[in-house]
C-alpha cells in the first residue's frame, strides 16, 4: 500500500474504524459515508474478505462487553450487507474489552476503545 491506501487494504483514503457511543451499538450518522465506501469496495471486489472486529471499553462485565462488541460488529455487518457486500465476504468477531486500542481508564481512552475495526484479507 502506498501513501494513499490504508495499511490494511480496502478503499484508498477511507478509515477502517467506526467508533461508538457508550453502551450503544447503533452506527452514528457521521460513519454513513465510511460504511458506503467499504460496501462499494467489497461489492466491486467479490473475492475480498474482511473481518469485522467488535470492541468495547473496560466498563461493564466481561460477558456484557463480549455481547455488546458482538452487537456492534453485527450492526456494521448488516450495514455493509444492505449496501452490497455479500455475507461470504464478511466475518465478525467480538473481542469485548480484551484488545484496547488505547490504555487508560478515562473518557479519552474509552472513546477510542469503543469501536469496530474492518480488517481486510482475513
Amino acid at each position: 500500500p502506498g501513501a494513499s491506501g490504508s495499511p490494511t487494504g480496502g478503499p484508498a483514503g477511507v478509515a477502517n474504524i467506526i467508533y461508538f457511543d457508550f453502551d450503544r451499538s447503533d452506527i452514528r450518522p457521521e460513519y454513513a459515508a465510511l460504511i458506503t465506501a467499504h460496501a462499494k469496495y467489497l461489492a466491486a471486489s467479490g473475492a475480498v474478505k474482511i473481518r469485522i472486529e467488535g470492541h468495547t471499553d473496560e466498563r461493564g462485565s466481561r460477558e456484557y462487553n463480549i455481547a455488546l462488541a458482538e452487537r456492534r460488529a453485527q450492526a456494521v455487518k448488516q450495514a455493509l450487507n444492505l449496501q452490497g457486500a455479500s455475507d461470504a465476504q464478511l466475518t465478525t468477531v467480538s473481542y469485548g474489552e480484551e484488545r484496547p486500542a488505547v490504555a487508560g481508564s478515562d473518557e479519552a481512552a474509552y472513546e477510542k476503545n469503543r469501536r469496530v475495526e474492518l480488517v481486510y484479507g482475513r
